[in-house]
C-alpha cells in the first residue's frame, strides 16, 4: 500500500512527521517543482520522498492538505480516481455561500470521480497533529467520516499505524458535520484534542 500527501504547508508537514515517526514511506507533492521543498522533506526524515504531483497521485492512499480552492487542480491530475482512497484533511472557514449549505467535503468528493473518499485528520491544529499521538498510555483521537461505508476501515487501520485512535462519525452530512464548518461556525469537534486509553 503506497501513500502520498498533496500539500506541504503546516498540515502536510504534520502528516509527514507522523509517517516519518513510524518509518512509513510517504510521497510529498505540491503544484510546485519538488526541488523547491526537498530540503524541508529531507529534514523531516528519510521516508518522506519529494515527488511531482503526477508521480504522487499514483499512490493508493492520498491525503489532501491543500487550500480548498486548489483541490480541483489536484483532481485534474488524473482522469479517474477509481481504486484510490482520498482523505480530505482540509478545512474551509468561513464557508462561502456558493456551497449551498453543503459541507466542504461533499463538494470536494465530487471532484475526485471514482475515489473512495474520507474526511479525516482535519480537526486538530497542525502543531498538535505534528506531535507524538501516544501520551501516557493513550492515543490521540482522529475523526473519520465517509459516505462510503467500506472506505473508513482501511483509513482507520492507517491511523492506528500512525499511532492515532480513529473514531468513526458516520456519513459526511451526519456525524461528519461535527468536524466541518458551517457558514461562520466551526463544528463542535473542531480543535478538540481527545485521547483514547488502551483497553
Amino acid at each position: 500500500m503506497s501513500h502520498a500527501i498533496i500539500g506541504f504547508g503546516k498540515i502536510g508537514q504534520a502528516l509527514a512527521k507522523a509517517f516519518a515517526r513510524n518509518g512509513i514511506e510517504v510521497s510529498i507533492a505540491t503544484t510546485r517543482n519538488p526541488e523547491s521543498f526537498a530540503a524541508d522533506a529531507v529534514a523531516i526524515g528519510p521516508t518522506v520522498i519529494p515527488r511531482t504531483l503526477g508521480e504522487a497521485v499514483k499512490a493508493d492512499t492520498i491525503f489532501l492538505a491543500v487550500r480548498f480552492d486548489a483541490h480541483q487542480d489536484v483532481a485534474r491530475a488524473l482522469p479517474s480516481w477509481e481504486g484510490k482512497t482520498v482523505i480530505d484533511a482540509m478545512n474551509l472557514f468561513p464557508v462561502p455561500e456558493e456551497l449551498g449549505g453543503l459541507p466542504s467535503s461533499a463538494v470536494v468528493a465530487k471532484a475526485f470521480t471514482g475515489a473512495r473518499f474520507v474526511k479525516g485528520f482535519n480537526h486538530l491544529l497542525a502543531a498538535t497533529l505534528a506531535t507524538n499521538p501516544i501520551v501516557e498510555g493513550g492515543h490521540r483521537v482522529v475523526f473519520l467520516s465517509s459516505d462510503d461505508e467500506g472506505a473508513i476501515a482501511p483509513v482507520a487501520a492507517l491511523a492506528k499505524q500512525l499511532g492515532f485512535a480513529p473514531v468513526e462519525l458516520g456519513r459526511l452530512n451526519e456525524g461528519g458535520a461535527l468536524v466541518h464548518a458551517r457558514d461562520r461556525t466551526w463544528g463542535q469537534l473542531i480543535f478538540q484534542d481527545l485521547f483514547k486509553k488502551e483497553q
